[in-house]
Parts: structure tokens; sequence; C-alpha cells
């Protein structure tokens, strides 16, 4: 590894090593001190780790664009490691591929869990998986950033109102990402408080939430959501996580009224009011689903954090599906395809055909309520990421399915695990168990994790880098 990736790495094993301090100092204050020898040793390892990498000599090679890509990829391969060691050295007696899975399933913000109950696990464990989801979600924002060349330029100018890219400001920029991450998550968790939800289980929720992560604090979300106040505003707090990160600063600071600074939330808002519009028309027929259940599942899915009440409309599964594979924002700690994207390849695919009918016409590929237009390499990309989700879709259903996993069961998980979306009841699988998989099903599942965080056109960059280098 260059200097920027030990550098890259070290900061987050640092900050690992913090999230490890406050469990310490939680078990301590709780006198919980069967596990806080596990504790102590992922503070230690972090530290160290953290440490060589930083005091590495630097070197001024250039950074390339697959040095970028590599270094975000191996730190969802090592990150996880030292997450995994409060699990691996807990009083639960969970094996080392366990602990790795659970790890990844919280750094990628999935939410696939190996315990099936989660009263008889200690709080400072709890706590430790919601920390895995919010640096983990951290983990992702970074790396979006640090990859931002790869993607849309148009996404990269909205962006430029609340950071530069100059590489001289490296450090403040990034400061700047950090202390918005833990505002957000402070705002949360007041919000949860206000609503009368326990502390610890404030705390947690706004762990998850803002980092679009699964792992819940109880073994069900209807043993803290037991009204429909409660119910909309869970499902509006999940909205934070849908939106862009950087939607609450521009909203209060922006100076410019330039409102391509709101391209993408101003799409999303009117995604939201339609998506929500339709299925509330739908649902109506049943008064068991009422609007606070129906707004739940939907914010759910389009943020895709997929935990669900027990009675969440099942016969909509597939819809929620399709939901998580749109996704949200770019500039969200969502998955998924990501909405711009969709609307710019259907827009552009339909004035393609359109086209063909009517020659002598001229279509332009602009945004509907902005005056700025798609341009053809960008859609090339977006086509290119959705065909290597169908590949990667298509492959991993069939491992599960060759590991005697039912194909619909297969299928859904696949999406799931490609949206880093967790599996509950408005999917049929609320019941499926992760610990009784076979090792190597666990291990497709691990990967293909990481290839649903890690943005799909940069693999496709890593693979053209070594298939076609001279």
């Amino acid at each position: 590894m260059n200097y920027f990736s030990l550098l890259y790495l070290g900061v987050f094993s640092l900050l690992i090593s913090i999230l490890s301090f406050f469990n310490i100092i939680y078990s301590y204050y709780f006198n919980l001190y069967l596990s806080i020898d596990s504790y102590l040793y992922s503070l230690l390892v972090s530290l160290l780790i953290g440490s060589i990498f930083l005091i590495k000599k630097k070197n001024n090679i250039k950074v390339s664009i697959y040095q970028k890509i590599l270094t975000v990829i191996s730190g969802y391969f090592i990150l996880p490691l030292i997450i995994s060691i409060p699990f691996y050295f807990s009083i639960y007696n969970i094996s080392f591929l366990d602990s790795y899975f659970e790890s990844i399933s919280g750094f990628t913000s999935t939410g696939f869990t190996i315990f099936d109950n989660i009263k008889h696990l200690d709080e400072s464990l709890i706590l430790w998986r919601s920390s895995s989801q919010w640096i983990g979600g951290l983990y992702f924002l970074f790396s979006i950033i640090l990859l931002i060349d790869i993607f849309d330029n148009n996404l990269k100018k909205s962006l430029t109102n609340f950071l530069s890219f100059n590489t001289s400001e490296i450090l403040k920029q990034s400061s700047k990402i950090l202390i918005l991450y833990i505002i957000l998550t402070f705002c949360i968790f007041l919000a949860f408080k206000i609503s009368d939800f326990r502390s610890f289980v404030s705390f947690n929720l706004s762990m998850s939430i803002i980092a679009s992560g699964g792992f819940l604090p109880v073994n069900n979300l209807s043993s803290i959501i037991n009204s429909n106040a409660k119910e909309i505003i869970f499902s509006l707090l999940m909205l934070v996580s849908f939106f862009s990160i950087f939607l609450t600063y521009n909203l209060f600071f922006f100076k410019s009224k330039n409102l391509n600074f709101f391209q993408e939330d101003i799409y999303l808002f009117f995604y939201l009011i339609f998506i929500v519009s339709l299925f509330f028309l739908f649902l109506n027929y049943n008064y068991d689903y009422n609007f606070s259940l129906i707004l739940l599942s939907l914010t759910s899915s389009i943020s895709n954090i997929g935990i669900s009440l027990d009675k969440s409309p099942p016969n909509f599964s597939i819809f929620f599906l399709i939901l998580s594979i749109i996704g949200g924002s770019f500039f969200s700690t969502s998955s998924g395809i990501r909405f711009l994207k969709v609307y710019a390849l259907f827009k552009f695919s339909i004035n393609d055909l359109i086209s063909h009918a009517k020659p002598k016409n001229v279509f332009l590929n602009k945004n509907l309520l902005l005056d700025t237009s798609f341009e053809k390499t960008e859609i090339y990309k977006y086509f290119l990421s959705i065909l290597i989700f169908i590949i990667s879709l298509l492959v991993l259903t069939s491992l599960l399915t060759i590991s005697q996993v039912s194909f619909e069961n297969s299928f859904k998980l696949s999406i799931l695990t490609l949206m880093n979306t967790v599996n509950s009841s408005m999917h049929d699988l609320n019941d499926f168990n992760f610990e009784n998989l076979h090792f190597f099903t666990k291990y497709y599942l691990i990967i293909f994790m990481i290839i649903g965080r890690v943005e799909l056109i940069s693999l496709l960059i890593i693979f053209k880098k070594f298939l076609f280098k001279s």
C-alpha cells in the first residue's frame, strides 16, 4: 500500500479506537465487566494499526483513481476485522466467521445478523453493533468524496457549496463532513428522546438511521413503536439517510440562489410524494394499513434501511424491493442505483426511441425542473451501473440457490444484499436464519455486501485496468 492508502485506513482505525474507548467507559459505568476485555483488545489493535499506518514516511507519489478505488475496497475488508474483535472475544462463543459476518454487515450498513435474540446480548455489545454501522456510514461518505471524479459531474457541482475539492484543504473538508455527520446524529437522537423513546434505544437508533443501517437494539420494531405518532416520527427520521447529507447545510447556510445545489433533493421530494400517494391510494381499502404504517414501510425501503413493523403489508414485498433498488440521494448513506440515475436513463431511453419515430424533431435530455442537461458519458455510466447490478444479482442468486436456499428467498436476499438493506417482514424474510448458513454462503454474502457498498462503476474501472493494461 502507498502512503495515501495507509493514511486513509489509519484515520478510520483511530476512529474505531475512539468508539472502543467509549464502550469501555460505558461498560465500566454500568458494571458490564464480562465484556470489557474484548473492547480493550479492539482499542489496542486499532491504536496499533492506526499508529503504524500514520507514521509511515510520506512520499509525493500522485494517487491514481485505481489506487483510490483499491483503498476503499481494502478498507471494507480490513476495518471490519478490527470491529469483529469484540464479537469474537465476547462471552457468547461466536466463531470468527460469524464475528466477521456481523461486523461486515454492520460496517456496510446492511443489517443481516447471526443473533436470534437481541435481548440476550448485553447492552455494550448492542451499542458496539450500532457503532459499527455509524462508522461504516461515515466511511461510505468519505469514500464517495474520494471517488468523486468517476461519478456524475452534475452531482459533483451540487457539492461545491459545501466542499472544496482542492487537495491542499483535504483536512478542512474532512472535518466538515465529520462535524455535519455528528450533528445530524445528535439531532436524530434528540428527536427520538423528545418522542418518548428510551435514551439507550434513541442513541442506538440514531447511529443506525444516520448510516442507513438495519441493526435494531431490540428484537422487533413493534416493541418500541406502539403508536401512529411514533410511526410517523420514525418514518420522517429515516428520510435523513434518503436525502443528501448536505441538504441541511444548504438549506440554512447557502448563499447562492442557484437551485442546482438542491437538484437531487427536489427530484427526491416529488418522487417521495408520488410514491406515498400511490401506495396510500392502493392500500386505502384496507383499514389495517393506515397512513403511518404505509409511510414507515415506504421510507424504510427508499432509504435502504429495510426495517419494518410485523404488520407491514407483505403482499407488496416486490414493490418494496424495487424501491430499495432505486435508492435515494447520491450523497446520502443509502445504497441503491440512485433515483436521479434511473430517471436520467429512463428519459434518455424514451427520447432516443421517440427520435427514431420522429427524426426531424429535436429531443433534449434536460432535467425537468432545472436548466441542466444529462451528458451522454454520464448516461453510459448509469447504464453500466445497472448492467453490473443485474449481473451481480444473477450470480448471487445462483450461488444462494446452489446453497439450498429457495429461489424466491435467494432472489430477494440477493437484492437486499446488493442494496445493503436488512431483511424484514415486509420482504417475507424476517425469520431468515443467517447463523445456520453454510460457511461458503456466508463468504458469498460478505463479498456481495461489500460489492453493494462500493459504487458499481468503480468495479468496472478496476476490471478495465487489469484486463486492458498495456
